[in-house]
């Protein structure tokens, strides 16, 4: 499962409209940020919010007058928060975050009907990307995986360079194909200056490896067959990559 630091700002949020109990406000002033409510059990009223980007749950006794903050577990011990948490914010946060990804400046790798698409986040420099393309090519190329690569400049002071030069060629595709095939000796002519739209694609692609809390490449996501956003970060072993190139 991806890192919890996924942006549930995308969430639209209704605690505007709500009457807040008292408790609940003082909870807010210690930085809550509250999303949604909904019914608990023996008549108290849950709220789902956020704190530093992670779920929080908090239910309100019948009188209004005391709030418990923290998870709530039933007589089996399973924990009633945390699914909550999960498919209320994490997994609508995660499909509003790959409708973003869907609309990034991503190169495409395989047949665009492949059933599955992964999405990868590369430095032309990341010795780790460049395995994984390789170790992809079996399912990639016979039709089963679709490749979308965003190419960002985080690992050397040229990179940001390489990264517009390859967006910049006549069929980037073609062209990010040749430079791992050769091991990255196979590159386009690199700009005196780097154009305003490839420069400004790299820093968007940055933008949005940083915000779904990435600090390293290969960044991979993928929807699972629970259609719940994945990410893997570093070059994944044998049990994630099988996982996430599907049957």
């Amino acid at each position: 499962m991806m890192k919890r630091l996924l942006l549930l700002s995308t969430l639209p949020f209704c605690a505007s409209a709500l009457e807040l109990p008292a408790p609940v406000k003082a909870i807010e002033k210690q930085g809550v940020t509250i999303i949604k409510t909904f019914p608990g059990p023996n008549g108290m009223t849950g709220y789902l919010g956020k704190y530093q980007e992670m779920g929080v749950t908090i239910y309100v006794t019948p009188d209004g007058k005391h709030a418990i903050s923290g998870y709530l577990y039933d007589d089996k011990g399973v924990n009633l928060s945390e699914k909550r948490i999960e498919q209320e914010l994490y997994v609508p946060a995660g499909r509003e975050m790959w409708q973003r990804l869907e609309k990034a400046k991503w190169i495409s790798d395989g047949k665009a009907d492949a059933p599955r698409k992964i999405y990868v986040f590369a430095d032309p420099f990341c010795p780790y990307c460049r395995q994984f393309w390789q170790q992809a090519r079996p399912w990639v190329e016979s039709g089963k995986v679709e490749l979308r690569t965003l190419l960002v400049g985080v690992i050397k002071p040229e990179s940001p360079a390489y990264a517009a030069a390859i967006l910049r060629a006549e069929n980037p595709a073609q062209a990010w194909r040749a430079f791992e095939q050769s091991g990255g000796k196979t590159a386009p002519a690199l700009p005196t200056r780097v154009p305003e739209e490839q420069a400004k694609a790299v820093n968007m692609n940055q933008k949005l490896m940083d915000e779904l809390g990435a600090n390293a490449t290969p960044a991979i996501y993928y929807m699972n067959e629970e259609n719940v956003l994945q990410q893997v970060v570093g070059l994944p072993d044998a049990e994630k990559f099988a996982a996430m190139m599907g049957k």
